[in-house]
């Protein structure tokens, strides 16, 4: 991975709240919170009107202060400007998520939407004096134009769905959130179907006030508005729309102008595993490529630079990539990323490139998180257990199925404890087999102190399955456990559902062939010396010479009856 000077990482250190990224982020996390307590303010509508209006109160404190009006109108500012420029930026909305593409449309169509209703509250309560009441807002909404309070409904409905799914873009990268989820989705269901009940509740009693002439009279003179402030305001409105047009008929120009600045850009072509390539223009990021070429490529946080789930190894070109930048490298350091990886999202194609990405594309939020370094593969010595049953398959000819797999479970169910308890990895049941990894965060002393640690352990478990399922057993389970320590390969490895962290090498054969020695020798537990010696044994055992298939030399083991005469 390329490092920049630790000078400019600290320049970049305290630039990064400046980042466009996060000033788009904390923006909408203001707008959203404005958004919630408005939401809450509504939902006192079930309670009263007045209760209503009290709340209101509370609300105006918060937002219409010096303070509260500076942070809402600034964060409604930089979010529109930030959200705009990053769409005048995209090459081709074709690579847009989905999810993404839907909280992007909805944030389009929330300007035209509330633009009247922001006029009518808040701009004529600054430049007309108006008393904004809520009382004032639902008469103007459900009684005189009706239309309103449906397209209001609509604008608060996807106001909230578009800030839920930023949200959740920014907390699924959170340890956290997978708890939290449970808690805040129906949370966010909730609410605004209750901000529009407690408006509809309200809205009645409205309805009943207007029946009063007396109070109707009361109300417009208490207002004080004119045609020409009605006239003024509905100018306001167009000049509004027209801009919000002119916004959207610069958005489709610059698709336009992508594609001919595509077609007269050179292309560089970005190579993947199996041969297959995507051209692209210089400048679209590796992310954007896969995209275009439908080439699978993990995204979590739709290529925002947030997660890490979209790193790649540089395979040939690394030298033509700009330094990553701070917020790149904070990534990359959080997953322990090795060198020449990258994250395709902030990798920009100047030149021709061969990558790999290195998560599946169902890759979830939690590949995004802290990981040990080993996951994504390395050598290391390790021990390595396996155990198996001895006339297993006797057994369960002679059970009904039921019965086979309950004491298969009670049998596993021990072992993994014995195992797991002694600080190993338990890899895999293979039939009634168990392959066990020790060592993986520790050294290999220990790592072969604790294998003959689980062997002890695994023996004394068998002894009390035996003792507990006596009744069900024509004779005692038997129990045959390997175990060898050498240097192998590991990391997680498989496909879709079935990806585990286990490890592979001439190591991990030998100690399956130590465990079908257990048969040759009636013994229950063979182990090598190599392991003998990295753990110190001073116990009794037998010691041969045996020769292992693949093996070109003997290998020195020690043989014991039970692993329970272990020390």
């Amino acid at each position: 991975m390329t490092s920049t000077t630790a000078d400019t990482e600290s320049g970049n250190t305290r630039l990064k709240w400046l980042r466009a990224e996060r000033l788009r982020l904390y923006s909408g996390i203001v707008l959203m919170l404005f958004l919630t307590t408005h939401l809450l303010n509504h939902t006192l509508g079930l309670v009263s009107l007045e209760a209503l209006e009290a709340g209101r109160d509370v609300f105006l404190a918060i937002w219409r202060n010096p303070l509260g009006s500076l942070l809402l109108l600034g964060a409604l500012i930089i979010h529109v400007i930030l959200v705009f420029a990053k769409l005048l930026a995209h090459r081709s909305y074709r690579s847009i998520p989905l999810k993404e593409a839907i909280q992007i449309i909805f944030g389009l169509a929330i300007p035209p939407m509330v633009i009247y209703h922001i006029i009518g509250t808040r701009i004529v309560h600054e430049t007309l004096g108006v008393n904004d009441t809520y009382t004032y807002v639902i008469y103007a909404l459900w009684i005189a134009t009706p239309y309103q309070s449906l397209l209001q409904t609509g604008a608060l409905l996807i106001a909230w769905a578009h800030g839920c799914i930023g949200v959740h873009f920014w907390l699924r990268l959170k340890p956290s959130y997978e708890k939290a989820y449970p808690f805040l989705y129906p949370i966010a269901l909730i609410l605004p179907v209750l901000a529009i009940c407690g408006f509809l509740v309200a809205a009645h009693d409205v309805e009943i006030l207007a029946q009063d002439q007396e109070w109707l009279k009361h109300f417009f003179a208490k207002l004080g508005l004119t045609n020409d402030d009605l006239i003024w305001a509905e100018g306001v409105r167009d000049t509004g729309y027209i801009l919000i047009l002119g916004a959207w008929i610069i958005l489709g120009l610059s698709r336009l102008f992508w594609s001919v600045h595509f077609r007269v850009k050179q292309l560089v072509t970005v190579k993947y595993p199996d041969g297959r390539e995507v051209r692209v223009t210089p400048g679209t990021t590796v992310l954007e490529a896969s995209q275009s070429g439908d080439i699978p490529h993990a995204a979590v946080c739709g290529g925002r630079g947030r997660c890490s789930t979209c790193r790649i190894r540089i395979i040939e070109g690394a030298h033509l990539l700009a330094p990553p930048s701070d917020q790149e490298l904070s990534v990359l350091k959080r997953v322990g990323a090795t060198e020449n990886t990258r994250l395709a999202c902030q990798v920009a194609a100047v030149g021709n490139l061969s990558v790999i990405p290195l998560l599946p594309q169902q890759a979830t939020s939690r590949a995004a998180f802290s990981r040990p370094d080993y996951l994504q593969g390395r050598e290391k010595t390790i021990a390595i257990l396996f155990a198996d049953l001895r006339a297993f398959t006797k057994f369960s000819e002679t059970k009904l199925p039921y019965d086979v797999v309950f004491v298969i479970n009670q049998y596993f169910r021990h072992m993994g404890e014995a195992i797991e308890n002694s600080g190993g990895h338990l890899d895999k049941f293979i039939g009634d087999g168990v392959m066990a990894l020790f060592g993986l965060e520790d050294e290999p002393k220990v790592a072969a102190e604790n294998a003959l640690k689980a062997a002890k352990a695994m023996s004394d478990a068998l002894d009390r399955l035996n003792d507990s399922l006596k009744s069900d057993l024509e004779e005692p389970l038997r129990l045959g456990i390997g175990i060898h320590i050498g240097q192998v390969i590991i990391g997680e490895m498989g496909y879709g559902k079935a990806t585990s962290i286990t490890a592979i090498g001439d190591s991990v054969n030998t100690a399956s062939r130590l465990e079908g020695l257990t048969k040759e020798y009636g013994a229950q537990l063979i182990f090598s010396d190599r392991l003998a010696r990295a753990a110190e044994f001073e116990g009794s055992s037998r010691t041969e010479e045996v020769s292992i298939r693949g093996r070109a030399e003997p290998l020195k083991v020690h043989i014991m009856t039970s692993a329970q005469a272990l020390p």
